[in-house]
């Protein structure tokens, strides 16, 4: 069976205003995707023997297009049909089961912070983290696959054991810490969101260590190897499928290759690292504002 994957943002309108967003500025300057449109990209990439989908866009449960191209997407017999959102309509339980009905069966919702104040903060709307809460408790209730992402911000990182903690409690099927990349949002209020990664390592060994002791699947992203000793099966990168995005500005057929080349970055040094061949390095905006002193080649 087939590993590969595609990303297709349907529309790039949002409800959330977030710190760390990197596609603040998209949301008025481009347009939506067609129903016509997604479902020649669902048929094209079918064609390549892709049979995994992402919808996401920056929300795409507001767009009218979605459950038509979950059902495009089923028809042709796509096996894997993810939702990835802030959970704009998820409070309407009905709106759920109409999803499932059409055959999605994975959904990544996000949620940055144990306390809610802060996730409302760091999305800049309030209320919100209950109610992502709520949707979470009705998607496990009609037992369907629950992924958590969450950004690491100064904000938040010292309380990632605590989220862990929670979202074990609400029985999602996995989690993932991921450090901000700085576009965007994230890039204008860089010296408020975004923490070192040194200061952060030791919250999130403490997270994986509570996903390992409740056998739940935890995961980093954006970590280097030097940096995780001891944790590298968290590394998400390793276990990315080979993905194809469809963004609105620009169309890549490897998101693997074209991050490595395009927007991660290493210096001569990483030369050295015993895992220089399997490590993805930061984002390359990172050593520009922290520089290189946190990454020390891995020698034995």
């Amino acid at each position: 069976m087939s590993t590969k994957s595609t990303d297709i943002k349907i529309w790039y309108k949002c409800n959330n205003h977030c710190y760390f967003c990197i596609q603040w500025n998209k949301r008025k300057k481009y347009k939506s995707k067609s129903l016509e449109e997604i479902k020649r990209l669902l048929h094209n990439e079918y064609q390549k023997w892709v049979r995994a989908v992402n919808f996401t866009g920056w929300e795409p449960t507001i767009y009218h297009t979605l459950i038509p191209s979950i059902e495009y997407a089923k028809k042709i017999w796509y096996f894997s049909i993810k939702i990835q959102s802030n959970w704009q309509n998820f409070s309407d339980l009905k709106f759920c089961i109409n999803l499932i009905k059409a055959w999605a069966n994975r959904f990544e919702p996000s949620i940055h912070w144990f306390k809610p104040k802060t996730h409302d903060f760091l999305v800049n709307f309030e209320w919100w983290w209950k109610k992502v809460v709520t949707w979470i408790n009705n998607l496990k209730k009609l037992w369907q696959h629950v992924m958590i992402n969450s950004v690491i911000t100064k904000q938040n990182y010292k309380e990632i054991p605590k989220l862990a903690k929670l979202l074990i409690k609400l029985k999602v099927n996995s989690f993932q810490f991921a450090f901000p990349h700085i576009w965007g949002s994230a890039k204008r209020y860089s010296s408020m969101i975004v923490p070192t990664k040194t200061e952060i390592m030791s919250y999130i060994k403490e997270a994986m260590d509570i996903a390992r002791e409740h056998w739940t699947k935890a995961c980093t992203e954006a970590i280097p190897y030097c940096l995780m000793k001891w944790y590298e099966e968290h590394i998400q990168e390793q276990y990315q499928p080979d993905t194809s995005i469809f963004d609105a500005e620009y169309e890549m057929s490897s998101y693997n290759d074209y991050k490595i080349n395009g927007w991660k970055s290493r210096r001569d040094k990483c030369r050295e690292c015993l895992k220089y061949d399997v490590c993805e390095w930061p984002w390359k905006e990172y050593p520009d504002i922290f520089w290189w002193d946190e990454f020390v080649p891995i020698l034995k």
